[in-house]
């Protein structure tokens, strides 16, 4: 007798062999060898005549060499999931030499079972100062993969978060699954953590996929502890003059200037501020002198009349930086108002040369008023006491009509009584009688 040697499920990996065993107990000389595909219709996938034919019916499968009558699959794909049956042809003569041996024709089924890995892992998350929001994606696995969540210190350690608030969906895509965890974690006062990792582990195919949020403080470069009447304790503080924007590190606080941080009178001007790679999300709080603070990533200017530094808090819940920025007004060129060939663009370079010719014309035409009013000064009191500031050579004389212009001398002024009787003998010989 020939007994069949099987395994009821096996087990393979998408894009890897599969091994589908069926092997004879005691080995005895085969006539046939055929594999099937269980479905609507056997489907033929293998077939072996030792006296003529061993043909592969399916392209990538093949007797195995471990025993010449199993099966192996090569680039195994999820199509090839499904119930196979083997079926092994012999000689068998019941040990009698002088009678014709007589074939016997053993079978045997066996599941091929196609696990795929976890195709894609993503993880997102939301902020609120130190509680966080983590939620873990794991896409077109089959089976469905598990998820777990690590914290890792900064020295290395890497520990199971334990006890956490979450939520576990499984979701079917196609013949493959979508595994999706949210977790709410919040960071304890003084945590020193590294990162959260989100452990993606399936285990039919021992793959493990860690997705990590690496936590991160906001820095600066060339920093200084000091302290600022605002805060209780002391902070990290630096300047963006002193930012040489070489330094590529995680977490360097950034600030930009729209339309630049040199502008000229009367400008408006916004700030903003980011920090790329720093987790978790910092908060910004920006403020002028002793004025209340205004929270944001941008700060607007508006209408900058002098030159002002203003200071910026970058802080999450690993650390807090304060960058000190300087906004300068620049001198308007006044060149370009007399150059019309440059149709109104200036030169930075130009603005001195701009300067001095203002200053001359102004100056030139404030002497050219002086001179008016000294001028007309002169005039004035010249006709008001009756002399002449240049004598002439020679004098004319000329008579003064006393009734119509009033008394004059050069010398010694003479006061004159005119009374009411001779006034009135005047209008009488002047005026006619009614």
């Amino acid at each position: 007798t020939v007994d069949l040697k099987y395994d009821d499920v096996s087990y393979a990996t998408v894009h890897q062999s599969a091994f589908l065993r069926c092997g004879m107990i005691p080995v005895q000389p085969i006539k046939e060898l055929w594999w099937f595909k269980i479905g609507a219709s056997d489907k033929t996938v293998y077939y072996y005549d030792p006296a003529s034919v061993d043909a592969a019916v399916v392209e990538r499968a093949r007797r195995s060499s471990r025993d010449n009558t199993s099966l192996e699959i090569d680039d195994t794909q999820l199509s090839d999931e499904g119930e196979y049956k083997c079926r092994i042809v012999v000689w068998d003569n019941t040990g009698n030499s002088t009678e014709p041996s007589v074939p016997i024709s053993k079978e045997a089924r066996m599941m091929l079972k196609v696990n795929v890995p976890p195709e894609k892992v993503e993880i997102m998350h939301l902020t609120s100062g130190r509680n966080l929001s983590l939620r873990c994606k794991s896409e077109g696995a089959k089976p469905p993969a598990d998820i777990l969540w690590t914290k890792t210190s900064p020295d290395g350690v890497e520990t199971e978060i334990p006890d956490l608030s979450k939520t576990r969906e499984i979701e079917p895509a196609g013949e493959l699954y979508d595994t999706a965890e949210q977790i709410f974690y919040q960071l304890e006062e003084n945590e020193m953590i590294a990162k959260i990792s989100c452990v993606v582990r399936h285990h039919n195919t021992n793959t493990t996929i860690y997705k990590n949020i690496t936590f991160v403080s906001p820095a600066i470069q060339n920093a200084l502890k000091v302290t600022i009447q605002r805060f209780a304790e002391p902070v990290l503080y630096s300047s963006i003059e002193n930012q040489d924007g070489q330094d590529n590190k995680a977490g360097l606080v950034k600030i930009s200037a729209d339309p630049g941080f040199k502008v000229p009178y009367n400008t408006s001007v916004t700030l903003k501020a980011a920090a790329p790679g720093v987790f978790p999300e910092p908060r910004y709080l920006w403020w002028v002198g002793d004025q209340t603070g205004i929270a944001g990533r941008e700060l607007r200017i508006d209408n900058l009349e002098e030159n002002k530094s203003y200071y910026v808090l970058a802080e999450n819940p690993l650390g807090r930086v304060v960058l000190e920025v300087p906004v300068h007004i620049t001198t308007p060129d006044y060149s370009r108002w007399n150059d019309s060939s440059k149709d109104g663009d200036v030169n930075e370079g130009d603005t001195t040369e701009g300067l001095h010719t203002g200053a001359i014309i102004g100056i030139v035409i404030g002497a050219l008023i002086a001179v008016f009013f000294i001028g007309f000064a002169v005039w004035y009191w010249t006709i008001r006491d009756g002399t002449q500031v240049f004598s002439p050579k020679k004098e004319k004389p000329h008579t003064i009509d006393e009734e119509t212009v009033p008394f004059r001398s050069t010398e010694k002024p003479l006061l004159r009584t005119i009374s009411t009787q001779t006034l009135e003998g005047r209008r009488s010989r002047r005026e006619p009688s009614i």
